[in-house]
């Protein structure tokens, strides 16, 4: 295949959906976890959900980088835009979702913070050049995709001297994420939820490999298949998960093998290791302290640290009532499951991350009406 088109073509999936039906056996269901955001959207874009046997469910999980950051770390940020008077760069994504008392960057801004939204990291640098005489800080969100553009502006700004440039480092991994979740006390027998297999995320898995899934599978027993964007990709992927547990194998494939290799990005990887460490424990939104999860600024760079930077106060923040976000990342409920979906919550007056998000489950729903419902038994 060369061109977009054919990974949307009607005929093929229509053949690939007769495949999958042929090969899933009809004596038990099948829960799929899509961990990746961007995979929810398609899934729901192009109707995959309803060209799958009724025994095939997805279940939607974390990989959202606007959802998964807890509420604490907004009411950081927006600290750091009030109280601190900095200049606060960030992606627009993050501009609209609620913390604490439905506190947005959005409706900070309105008040007079100083918050601009950025489209990349070199943005964030220009502002500061532009502005030698104020404080500026990148509000980095994100999973391994868009940490090594964070890692180059962190070298830029010391290439520089940009002493007024400085992130807010919220940079998550996947890997762990998934670890954690099939450990969790939701997927153990008699649990909350039950996954089979893994659609596993695309544009992460160009920077970190296919490889770094490894060490899930074997500990936990899950397949993972890489998956590109498209509705073919995904149904392909479904297949092929499909076939592993009929076949009783446990495997890390890759197909997405046009763009992912087993190494990944060597070079980005030696960036992104060079400018960050290991936190030892970091809170994501619905699933609590995940241990090894997410990234901190190495000492080498702690002038560019705003952790460092700025003295953050310590806060009791919450999430909005009733709001089921930090649920349906967990992969335990569907957003039509939370009271608020569509009535109180929309995305004109979103009550969480999940219906601000372009990457949010809620606003996959909302977007393309996806409402149907899983079967109320489950067949070993």
């Amino acid at each position: 295949m060369r061109y977009i088109s054919e990974f949307r073509d009607g005929d093929l999936a229509q053949k690939l959906a007769r495949q999958i039906a042929a090969e899933a056996r009809p004596d038990r269901r099948y829960h799929l976890m899509e961990f990746c955001g961007g995979h929810t959207h398609a899934i729901f874009r192009y109707g995959v959900q309803d060209l799958m046997p009724e025994n095939v469910e997805f279940v939607h999980g974390p990989g959202c980088p606007v959802c998964v950051l807890p509420v604490r770390r907004l009411d950081d940020a927006v600290e750091l835009a009030e109280r601190h008077g900095v200049i606060l760069c960030t992606y627009g994504d993050m501009m609209r979702v609620p913390g604490t008392a439905r506190r947005s960057l959005i409706k900070a801004k309105a008040d007079g913070a100083d918050i601009r939204m950025v489209y990349s990291t070199l943005d964030a640098l220009q502002i500061a050049r532009d502005n030698p005489g104020r404080e500026v800080v990148f509000f980095a969100i994100g999973f391994e995709t868009t940490t090594p553009p964070t890692a180059v502006a962190i070298k830029q700004a010391r290439a520089e001297r940009l002493r007024n440039f400085s992130v807010f480092c919220n940079h998550v991994l996947t890997p762990p994420a998934m670890a954690h979740i099939l450990a969790s006390p939701d997927f153990a027998p008699g649990g909350l939820g039950r996954i089979d297999g893994f659609v596993g995320p695309s544009h992460v898995s160009t920077v970190i490999g296919s490889a770094p899934y490894e060490a899930v599978v074997e500990a936990y027993g899950k397949p993972v298949v890489i998956a590109g964007f498209e509705p073919l990709d995904v149904m392909q992927s479904v297949l092929m998960l499909i076939r592993q547990l009929k076949e009783g194998r446990v495997e890390v494939e890759n197909e997405y093998a046009r763009v992912v290799t087993r190494e990944g990005n060597q070079k980005a990887q030696a960036l992104v290791a060079e400018v960050f460490r290991l936190r030892e424990t970091f809170e994501w939104r619905g699933l609590g302290a995940v241990p090894e999860s997410a990234l901190a600024i190495r000492p080498e760079f702690a002038e560019f640290d705003a952790e460092a930077r700025f003295a953050l106060a310590a806060k009791q923040s919450r999430e909005i009532k009733s709001c089921e976000c930090p649920a349906v990342l967990r992969g335990v409920k569907k957003p039509t499951e939370c009271k608020l979906f569509g009535t109180t919550c929309t995305p004109d007056n979103p009550m969480g991350a999940c219906m601000v998000s372009s990457e949010g489950a809620c606003a996959a729903y909302w977007s393309y009406g996806g409402s149907r419902a899983p079967a109320a038994t489950d067949a070993a």
